[in-house]
């Protein structure tokens, strides 16, 4: 089905209603927690944003197809920076020269839309200007359609708007239909006045908002993907968030939550952007805050000054304002225990008759309960297989709930957890979840009691985390942790459904 332009509108009323309550005390937390790191690890934390943005800088052009990098040399490119060297001939399928040279071109684009926060400028047509020159700086013609249909090769212009449509045919052969070249300039107009009014509005809103509506104008010949990313950056560094790298394996629901835009609902583009950069803030928030003092101290001096520093913190009174996010998970995991009790009994008076129905055991965890010590070992294994490494803070409080139940040879164990994400007291906790799925010998004639456990795996059973602080209001946050939670059952569930 053909997909005809419409005029760009601003921020209606029910996409500044969307949910992202979760997101706003992680966003104050980083940030406290990002002035600490100015003043004790400055060197870290400008190691860690320039590995961002290297990141992004290849994927965004991942994300286009320009070009294709394999896994690990794209992991040493991000560690030691745009060489020529690290790339092998056979890891890309472009020259590795001219691979440098576009990656260089999009780490300049971020660097421009630093300097654009830093002296505070506006976004204005100028700005866009320089950084399509910049991102295209290496590429020199586009494929373009004339008004009979025929597909031919231009001259691409950069830092200019487009002078010939650029409707993309889909593999169905419906075409997608932007901004005639005609009405580019004063589209263009009104995005950039109303963006310009939405500087006290929520910045990952207003950051799906001006990706989506870019997009749809699509202002520029190629490279407007590009910008569009570059622009996402901008407005979430002017809020003192980080950059926003969007993976290639979130290529197709990156997609998917554009063409949702188009038709009119923006939430899936806004939950994923927030997805993406509540991962990257947890990554951070792992960053040691006192690794640069240490390295200028010899080693004696550093261990005793660390110790009094360690002990000097616990009596301030910063860090009792940060535990106040372990009440928080608290009720949190009282309500959880409710739900996932609930919802599994549901399952299991409707699924299973009464003389085949399996008990069901919920219990809650954590240090007034004795046992927060448990899934420390499953919880530091997923952390490690996963790609968004963060520091899992296990001399503080842990909570969780857990509940299982077995029907016949396979057992579900399905657990929720509530943990603090860094090397210091950050007030951040994570909620995470993971099912175990145990196999039993059915051995005939055998008893309850005699049969043997022949297998247990371990999964993963939420897509991202739930993030709660020190700041975090549970009644605030109930629907989207609740949203969250059934997702989360759902994936157990189905998991031990398949082997049943």
């Amino acid at each position: 089905m053909d997909y005809k332009w419409k005029h760009v509108v601003p921020l209606t009323s029910s996409e500044e209603a969307i949910d992202v309550s979760d997101m706003i005390p992680l966003g104050q937390s980083w940030r406290e927690f990002k002035a600490r790191l100015k003043d004790s690890n400055k060197t870290g934390l400008q190691e860690f944003n320039e590995r961002l943005i290297r990141s992004l800088s290849i994927e965004t052009g991942i994300l286009e197809r320009i070009y294709e990098l394999d896994r690990g040399t794209t992991e040493a490119l991000i560690q030691r920076g745009f060489l020529e060297e690290l790339i092998q001939r056979d890891s890309t399928n472009i020259e590795p020269s001219a691979l440098v040279d576009i990656l260089h071109d999009q780490e300049a684009a971020v660097h421009l839309v630093q300097d654009l926060v830093a002296r505070a400028s506006p976004l204005t047509r100028g700005t866009l200007f320089d950084l399509h020159a910049i991102l295209t700086k290496h590429q020199e013609t586009v494929v373009a359609v004339d008004q009979f249909g025929n597909r031919l090769e231009i001259p691409l212009k950069r830092g200019a708007f487009k002078d010939h449509p650029n409707n993309p045919r889909r593999p169905d052969g419906s075409t997608h239909e932007y901004c005639p070249p005609e009405h580019v300039a004063s589209e263009m107009d009104n995005l950039l006045a109303w963006y310009g009014s939405y500087e006290t509005k929520e910045p990952l809103l207003v950051s799906a908002w001006l990706h989506h509506r870019f997009t749809q104008i699509h202002p520029f010949q190629d490279g407007n993907g590009r910008v569009a990313r570059a622009l996402v950056t901008m407005v979430l560094l002017r809020a003192d968030l980080l950059p926003l790298v969007i993976d290639r394996d979130r290529r197709v629901e990156y997609l998917e939550a554009l063409e949702r835009a188009d038709a009119g609902n923006l939430e899936s583009l806004i939950e994923l952007f927030s997805s993406l950069e509540k991962n990257a803030i947890l990554q951070a928030l792992s960053l040691d805050v006192e690794a640069e003092q240490r390295t200028e101290r010899t080693l004696t001096s550093a261990v005793i000054e660390s110790l009094v520093a360690k002990f000097d913190k616990r009596r301030q009174v910063q860090r009792q304002e940060l535990l106040c996010v372990n009440p928080v998970a608290e009720r949190m995991r009282k309500r959880a225990s409710q739900i996932v009790r609930s919802k599994l009994q549901e399952l299991l008076t409707t699924a299973f008759p009464f003389r085949e129905r399996p008990d069901l055991f919920v219990e809650e965890g954590g240090p007034d309960r004795g046992n927060g010590h448990w899934y420390k070992f499953e919880l530091t294994s997923l952390n490690q297989a996963s790609k968004e490494k963060k520091w899992v803070n296990f001399s503080e409080a842990h909570y969780f709930v857990k509940a299982n139940f077995r029907y016949k040879d396979v057992r579900l164990v399905f657990v929720l957890s509530f943990h603090h994400i860094g090397r210091e007291l950050t007030g951040v906790m994570e909620g995470s979840s993971f099912a175990f799925i145990e196999t039993y010998d059915e051995a005939e004639g055998a008893g309850e009691e005699d049969r043997e456990r022949v297998g247990r795996t371990l999964i993963p059973s939420s897509v991202e985390p739930f993030v709660i602080t020190w700041k975090t209001s549970p009644e605030v946050v109930e629907p989207a942790f609740l949203r969250w939670l059934d997702a989360c059952i759902a994936i157990a569930l189905k998991e031990w459904g398949d082997r049943v």
